[in-house]
């Protein structure tokens, strides 16, 4: 059925105050706090409708109404007014996010915590599974006699390195040819393209005793098995204990216990539907397909580099969430985060470039002369 005028704005008024009190809201009460020019006898006739349309519930008999998640999702869509957020707000949440982070991880998880200080709510980011990233560059550094250091980078710009012991007779020229056949074998290839028939390739090639190759492979590996790696971040765990939906000591268990499971969170940030043009995701209670989060309302939001998911940050909160001002919050981290990995992309690249003009590393003139060329 199609919602007059009328019923919505009996409906956009119960709902801002409803997430205000927390407490079921009456005819009486939208009648004097809201100038809609309607008796409370209408009010309460146009509130047995939006009920029986399943837009409101009403908890028990003779109480007022309250939102149920068919009305959280109108009201989202179509009602809800933007939230500016204040100049101290925003001076504040950018002081947060410039903190010369250099690192893709640590930005989200820094984004994480400012969006749990700021909203009151339980935050989480992560690092997605990566098995579509390319690789863009593999460089074996020497680092002093008997060891090396392995680079691995994306083209997401996300840099791996695995510290390696190979024998002292191994010299710079030999890891310069290594580093060449690496990058000839593997750049452009996905995690999941690089199979046992590529790596026995690059056995063939390098044609090196065991001692040598297989250390150096295994630094590879582990730089790939880093990358593929998802890594999760949890804020303010205990903030949605602050709202009356929690104050049951079950619910309140089952909640801690639901996000403290591993495995939940990451299903969580894949799960990301009704995005809206803002790329924003908002799923309101039963819209969860994990039934654990049915009470509550998760707000989610995807950052990309060329078409390249790179990272996903989320909010979990009681459907009763303040969502105009997660979604502002949301926004302008959204935009701080595109910014610092800009940056932080381009550095990546300028420093590997650099890095790789003086793969000599650590070793003196006096080093090279002792050590025989494999």
């Amino acid at each position: 059925m199609f919602l007059d005028d009328r019923k919505k704005l009996i409906l956009h008024a119960i709902i801002d105050d409803y997430i205000s009190t927390a407490e079921p809201i009456g005819s009486r009460s939208v009648s004097k706090k809201h100038e809609l020019g309607l008796s409370s006898a209408t009010i309460r006739n146009e509130m047995s409708d939006l009920e029986e349309l399943g837009y409101l519930i009403q908890p028990h008999t003779s109480a007022g109404r309250i939102p149920s998640d068919k009305g959280y999702r109108f009201y989202v869509d179509q009602l809800m007014k933007a939230c500016e957020l204040t100049v101290d707000e925003i001076n504040a949440m950018k002081i947060e996010m410039e903190t010369k982070i250099n690192e893709l991880s640590q930005l989200l998880r820094q984004a994480s915590s400012t969006m749990s200080r700021f909203t009151k709510y339980t935050s989480m980011a992560a690092t997605p599974e990566r098995k579509n990233s390319e690789l863009k560059a593999v460089q074996v550094v020497p680092i002093e006699r008997g060891s090396a250091l392995v680079v691995v980078v994306t083209n997401a710009g996300i840099i791996k390195n695995s510290l390696v012991k190979l024998p002292e007779t191994v010299s710079p020229e030999f890891l310069i040819r290594v580093s060449n056949i690496f990058n000839d074998k593997l750049s452009g290839l996905t995690l999941e393209q690089i199979n046992i028939m590529v790596i026995r390739e690059i056995e063939i090639l390098i044609g090196s005793s065991q001692e040598i190759l297989m250390p150096i492979l295994n630094g590879v590996t582990e730089c790939i098995n880093q990358i593929d790696t998802s890594e999760v971040y949890l804020d303010g765990t205990t903030n949605i204990l602050n709202y009356p939906e929690f104050k049951d000591v079950v619910k309140a268990r089952e909640f801690l216990n639901m996000i403290d499971t591993k495995d939940i969170l990451p299903l969580l940030l894949k799960n990301i539907k009704n995005a809206g043009d803002n790329g924003i995701s908002i799923q309101i209670g039963k819209e969860n397909e994990i039934e654990e989060m049915q009470d509550c309302s998760v707000v989610t939001a995807n950052y990309n580099l060329g078409g390249l998911v790179i990272g996903t940050i989320g909010i979990i909160g009681p459907t009763r969430m303040e969502y105009a001002r997660v979604l502002a919050a949301m926004k302008y981290i959204r935009r701080k985060i595109n910014e610092e990995i800009d940056r932080i992309i381009g550095n990546s690249f300028k420093d590997f470039n650099r890095d790789s003009k003086t793969i000599k590393g650590g070793l003196t003139d006096s080093d090279e002369e002792k050590g025989e060329l494999i």
